[in-house]
This record gives structure tokens, sequence and C-alpha cells, in this order.
């Protein structure tokens, strides 16, 4: 018995001691904390790329930790050398920092406090692109056959890579310490990718596209006739070019018959015009480049139209400023038409079917097989009325065509916003695809995108893809059955904090949206 009593109380002691054991274990921690020797580490640290070659590092601060230590080695892993050692304090994050290009950059960062030893090391990396020494181009910098490009001066570089044509222009001693160089021989017309090197390490890039050659043109400036002159172009097949100036005393419909390409002879200095066109029978093609287009004191005026059955190819609006027309941009009431394309790209569109008459492009009887809106802007479009129509067109629909609408990069402002339902995407020709990816809609409260699932003449739900909506919440939030919503996983609310919205300068402010690329390219800087 007495052994039996005896082991009891063996086991009873080791239990009652492996208990106190495990409690000075588990308040070690907390005493450890309580007079710690050590700073913390930095926590969650991020480095996320800017400007190519500048990273911009954050980490969560902790309460009593102000000041930092930031390595950074240059495709070293192990920190063997140190490229470059920053200070910082906790009211400099998100901190900046120039780094070279085209590089891995290992990054460690420790709090360091008085009195205290230093934290252990928070790692991370980022890789730079290739460096940005190119300058903007300035307007007048590019002709139909030569390019004068600019670099930060005194940089070291030693020539620069044309694509197309394989072009090696090599950079004299006086053109290194200008920063400026300039390339002839080029094709008129044509995107160039400009590449300057310092022997095989790439220092910057930018691209160009060379105006037209006006050899085989006309060319004519504001004081001649430009009504005279149109004709003459669309008869002879010859590109119409315009000097920069104000042709807007000569004002009114232009009918065409024959394809016509009217454009600015210097891209970056429009001229003016105030003309309405109307498309007939005969028209292959019809480009407007590079012009400010205005249709101010312009009765009840769309931009195009056509109203009469034939076969016509591309439509396109490239580089254009499109402003106060009252009606369609694009107009078809009439004709059983086919169309091959209407682009918009590169261009602003601002206060185009202002009056309740219309949509902004209405497609009643005809058939366009492909709509793209592409890196462009369209400020208080619509704003009463419907953004895209396609309706049934008789003879047309149901005979193995389809429509295709894509709007891609582009940022919408006050669309479809002052009635209640207006539909961006009201398509009812039966087989239709469509497509809204990169693009930036804004202050649109009421519009939706469509209303047309389950009915008779239903659109065929969109593929969204990376926009943001803000002050647009019925184009994202489910409701009946009908309407169509963006239900993709890849779109944002986000406040774009547009530079001045009310003037027209749609820069963005808000650095995630800058980073997702959202919206027409001009406004993201």
């Amino acid at each position: 018995m007495k052994i039996k009593y005896i082991l009891k109380g063996l086991i009873a002691t080791l239990f009652l001691t492996l208990a106190m054991t495990s409690c000075e274990n588990y308040n070690e921690p907390l005493l450890d904390g309580i007079g710690n020797t050590r700073e913390f580490s930095p926590t969650s640290l991020t480095a996320k790329l800017r400007n190519q070659t500048t990273v911009e590092l954050n980490w969560t601060v902790k309460e009593g930790e102000n000041n930092y230590v930031v390595e950074f080695s240059a495709d070293d892993p192990t920190f063997s050398a140190i490229f470059k050692t920053v200070q910082v304090t906790a009211s400099q994050l998100p901190i900046q920092i120039k780094l070279e290009g085209e590089t891995v950059y290992s990054i460690r960062v420790k709090a360091v406090t008085p009195g205290l030893d230093d934290s252990k090391w928070s790692i991370t990396t980022a890789t730079t692109l290739s460096e940005q020494l190119f300058l903007p181009i300035i307007p007048g910098d590019i002709t139909g056959k030569q390019a004068t490009l600019r670099w930060v001066a005194n940089s070291n570089v030693t020539q620069i890579v044309l694509t197309p044509g394989n072009i090696t222009h090599t950079i004299t001693a006086a053109e290194k310490t200008a920063g400026i160089a300039t390339i002839t021989g080029l094709a008129g017309e044509t995107t160039y990718n400009a590449i300057l090197q310092n022997g095989s390490k790439n220092r910057g890039q930018t691209s160009f596209t060379t105006e037209v050659d006006p050899t085989n043109a006309i060319v004519i400036s504001a004081t001649d006739d430009l009504m005279s002159a149109i004709a003459t172009a669309a008869s002879s097949g010859k590109v119409l070019l315009l000097q920069p100036g104000d042709y807007t005393s000569q004002s009114g419909l232009v009918t065409l018959s024959q394809t016509l390409t009217l454009r600015a002879l210097t891209s970056w200095n429009k001229p003016k015009l105030k003309i309405n066109i109307l498309l007939n029978n005969g028209v292959g093609n019809l480009n407007l480049i590079d012009l400010d287009l205005t249709g101010v004191g312009m009765t009840n005026a769309s931009v195009i139209t056509i109203s009469s059955a034939g076969t016509f190819n591309d439509i396109l609006i490239r580089g254009c400023y499109v402003h106060d027309y009252t009606r369609s941009l694009f107009a078809n009431t009439a004709g059983a038409a086919k169309i091959n394309s209407l682009t918009v790209d590169n261009s602003i569109v601002k206060n185009v079917n202002t009056n309740i008459g219309a949509e902004f492009i209405d497609v009643r009887t005809a058939y366009i097989k492909s709509i793209v809106l592409q890196n462009s802007t369209f400020d208080t479009c619509s704003d009463s009325r419907e953004f895209i129509r396609l309706d049934q067109s008789a003879g047309l629909n149901n005979t193995g065509l389809t429509s295709d609408v894509l709007i891609n990069s582009c940022t919408l402002y006050k669309v479809c916003t002052t009635v209640a339902s207006k539909r961006i995407l009201y398509i009812r020709f039966t087989s239709n695809t469509s497509t809204v990816k990169n693009t930036l809609i804004t202050d649109t409260a009421t519009a939706i995108y469509s209303n047309q699932n389950g009915t008779a003449t239903p659109t065929t739900p969109p593929t969204f893809s990376n926009n943001n909506y803000f002050n647009a919440s019925l184009l994202y939030t489910v409701g009946a059955a009908a309407i169509t919503v963006d239900k993709s996983t890849t779109y944002g609310t986000l406040d774009p904090q547009f530079t001045s919205a009310a003037t027209g300068d749609f820069t963005i402010k808000n650095q995630a949206l800058l980073d997702k690329k959202i919206g027409d390219p001009r406004w993201i800087k």
C-alpha cells in the first residue's frame, strides 16, 4: 500500500513540475517583449516599380520606431557588395529611390533606435526596367522624313537604334554633349521604336510616328477653297493635307461618293474645321486624321451620316478633337448599308449628341462589322440618350453577319447620365459580341450597360476586363436579371482624382489606378 501511495505522490510531483516548466516557457516571450533589447523588424515590406527605374518602398511602422536603414545590392542576393545605402524616417514613407536600369535589386530594411540593438533585416527584391533618358518629343521634332530626338545632356550614350529598318545612328561627341540628334532618311507615316544605348546597355526607349509625306498629296492653307479642294482630292484619290489654320468660315455639309483622306499636315497643330459629312454609295474609306472638328452653330448636325444602301469599307477618326455637335458622332437612320468598320482612335470627343434626338453611335438600318473605340476620351457625350445602338436592321439581321464592339483603354465621363437607365451598349443586332476593357467610366450615376438580357433582342453578355467605375455603380451592381453588369473579378471602384474634369483635364492622380493602366493613355502620366 505504501508503495502505491509513494508512486502516486511521485507521479503527482512530476506533473506539477511539468506544468510549472510549461508556464515558464509560455511567459518567456512576454517577459522578453517587456524587456526587449532589440528593435522589431519592419513588416509588410513592399517594393513597387515606378517610372522604369524608380522603386517605391513601404512598410508598416511600429509604435516607437522612426529611423530605418535601407540597403540595396545589384544582381547580388547575398548582399556581398552594397550598391546604395539610404537613411529613412517613418514620415518619408512611402519613399521612392532612383536606381539603375535592367538590374535585379535585393533590398533589405532594418529599424534603428538609440539604446536598442538594430532589428533583424527584412528583405525583398525589385527588378528595374531599362532607363529612360529620352526627353519628351517637342512638337515639330518629327517630320515626314526625319526625327529629332532628345535625351539628358552629357549622358554616357553611344548610339540610337531604330526599328523597323534596323537603322543605327552613331552619336557624335557634340550630340552627346547637347543631348540632341537628328536622324534622316525615314519613311513617312511610319511608327518607329527608338532605343538609346551605351554600348549594349539600353538607356532609353521611345516611339514616334513620322508625319505624312506631302510629296503625292494635295496641300492647302486656310485661305484656299476648302470645299473645292475636298472635291478635287476625292475625285483624284489623293490625300488632302491641311496646313495649320482656321478653316471654320468655310462651313457646311460635305457630300461624298468617293474615298477621302482629310488630315493635318502636322499632327501637333490641328487645323480647325466646321463640317459634317454625308457618305453615299461609292465611298470606300473615310479617314479623318489629326483634325479639330467643331459643330458650333450647326443645326442638328451629326459628324458622319450614312443614309443610303451600299457597301462601305472603313471609317476612321484618329488623333482628332471632335466637339460641340448636337447630334450623333455616327448616324444611320435609313439605307441598308454594309460597313466594314468604324474606328475612333487617340481622339477626344466632347459635347457630342447633346440633344434628345439620337444616339451617340446610332445604327438603325445598316450593319457594321466592327466598332472600335480605343485610346480615346468621351466627355459629356450622349448625356440623355444611348451611347452605342445597333438595331436589327431589316434584310441584314439573321443573315450570318455578326457585329463586334470593342471599347479599350478609354475614359468615359458623364456619358448617358441625365436620364435614367440609358444604355452604353444598346445592341440588338441578333449576332453580336462586345468587349469593354482597360476603361475608366465616371460620373454616370444612372447609366447601365444594357437591359436586353432575356428579351427577344438580347445583348450578348460582354467580356469585361480591368475596368474602373467611379460614381457609376449601376455598371457593376447586380440588380434585375435583364440588366447587364460587369461581373468580372477584375474591376475597381477607385476615385481617379482627375486634375480638373470640369476643364477637360482627366490626368489621373490616383497611383493605384495609374498602376493598373486604366483609361485613355494620354491621362496616365
